[in-house]
């Protein structure tokens, strides 16, 4: 299925470029996306000549949505991620703001993308969630909340759409070496509450420790093309190794085994 167009939602940097310029390498025509079109502005001279274009689209503008005929591939990929605080602390609007951009704008170009992914006849959806749905991360709460959306959304689109041709995927990243990994390596927010800093202080070591098993995005984007041109993914993959190890555990162990499992790195150990 190497052909046909792919359109990459938060293409300006990271693992959404990274993506976008993997499929456009693997023979697809490219729609790389983002809300700042000067971000992509050098991408098409790094892709095969003619294999991609660049266009303005912010999720939480219905009024950017343009959607190609011919589209076999959707990546949903655009996000964001919020302060990292204890649920007790997260403001209404800091929900509201993330579930903005990483629910409903998803939800809106999905939406708008499966009829013109059947006229295409069939193809694939594949969204951008985030490893740590597996495990009971604190100070995540909104983040993780706004991903597990997704990943509800992406159960039910895989009945609704299966009679399509259009198969669902739920790439899980890791540690992927992007700006938004870098951004996070610091002391969580929720460390300006005593009774929070003992666990804001054990996640920073966590992270920390976690940054040998770091993966290049060009590695991720190869891991996730791959997905994406194999027709018996499963729904859920893991683009790097510790993502790939955190699923095999979650669904080796079950939920609850591996839920309890990993407490006593974030709570400690009584």
């Amino acid at each position: 299925m190497a052909e046909g167009i792919a359109l990459v939602t938060g293409a300006g940097r990271g693992l959404g470029r990274a993506v976008a310029l993997e499929l456009a390498r693997r023979g697809f025509e490219v729609v790389a996306t983002a809300r700042r079109p000067e971000a992509l502005a050098d991408l098409p001279g790094e892709a095969p000549s003619g294999r991609l274009r660049v266009e303005a689209l912010d999720v939480t503008r219905p009024d950017t949505l343009r959607l190609p005929d011919g589209l076999r591939v959707l990546v949903n990929n655009a996000g964001v991620e919020p302060e990292y605080l204890p649920v007790e602390h997260t403001p209404e609007a800091t929900w509201r703001e993330i579930f903005e951009t990483n629910v409903f704008g998803l939800v809106e170009v999905t939406r708008r993308a499966i009829p013109v992914l059947r006229a295409s006849g069939g193809g694939v959806v594949c969204n951008v969630t985030s490893s740590s749905l597996l495990g009971p991360v604190p100070f995540y709460a909104a983040y993780r909340a706004s991903k597990a959306a997704v990943s509800a959304l992406g159960e039910s689109l895989r009945a609704e759409l299966a009679p399509f041709g259009i198969r669902v995927l739920e790439i899980l990243p890791g540690p992927i070496a992007t700006d938004m990994l870098a951004r996070s390596d610091r002391l969580p927010e929720a460390a300006r509450w005593p009774e929070y800093r003992a666990m804001a202080e054990r996640l920073q070591a966590g992270r920390q420790q976690s940054a040998a098993l770091t993966t290049s995005a060009p590695d991720a984007a190869r891991a996730i093309a791959d997905a994406i041109l194999d027709p018996d993914a499963p729904l859920r993959v893991g683009c790097d190794p510790l993502a790939r190890g955190l699923l095999d555990g979650w669904r080796a162990q079950g939920d609850e085994a591996f839920q309890r499992a990993m407490l006593p790195a974030f709570v400690g150990k009584s």
